[in-house]
């Protein structure tokens, strides 16, 4: 009778471990908040997205209050267009609000940031944010601070 429950219990632990194996997937991989409700989309021009990525959040104040949902790039431009999706309760933006990509800490997932503006006008569905700043490339920067040190 021992035997038997603890074969039950090992089988109860290794479920366990395989649920705590799927929610840290899914936290991963973006898919555990979907997005619910109505979104109106609106698209930013960058020079460089770094690591950004189809289902990056979209965060104003920290809050997440959309998610990217597409990526192209414009060869006339040599640009990436990034199509932003805000759900439909945060309909307040300014016409004038800045994007810009940022770092979750020091090696964390890249997202997008909406600085408000002060226009009257709120951003709707189809329009373009006119300012946006790239991401910062940490190899870059590197490379950056060598050249000014061998310069000196």
């Amino acid at each position: 009778m021992t035997r038997h429950t603890l074969e039950i219990w090992v089988g109860v632990f290794v479920a366990a471990g395989i649920a705590a194996l799927f929610v840290l997937a899914m936290k991963v991989s973006n898919l555990s908040t979907v997005t619910t409700g109505d979104t109106y989309k609106v698209t930013a021009r960058f020079d460089n997205i770094g690591g950004l990525s189809i289902r990056s959040p979209v965060k104003a104040s920290g809050v997440l209050v959309g998610r990217v949902s597409n990526i192209a790039y414009d060869d006339k431009t040599y640009s990436a267009i990034v199509t932003l999706s805000i759900q439909q309760n945060f309909n307040q933006f300014p016409a004038d609000s800045r994007a810009s990509i940022y770092t979750a800490g020091l090696l964390g997932e890249q997202y997008i940031e909406l600085l408000p503006g002060a226009e009257d006008d709120y951003l709707k569905d189809g329009d373009r944010l006119l300012m946006a700043d790239s991401a910062m490339i940490l190899e870059q920067m590197i490379g950056r601070i060598i050249a000014d040190k061998i310069s000196e």
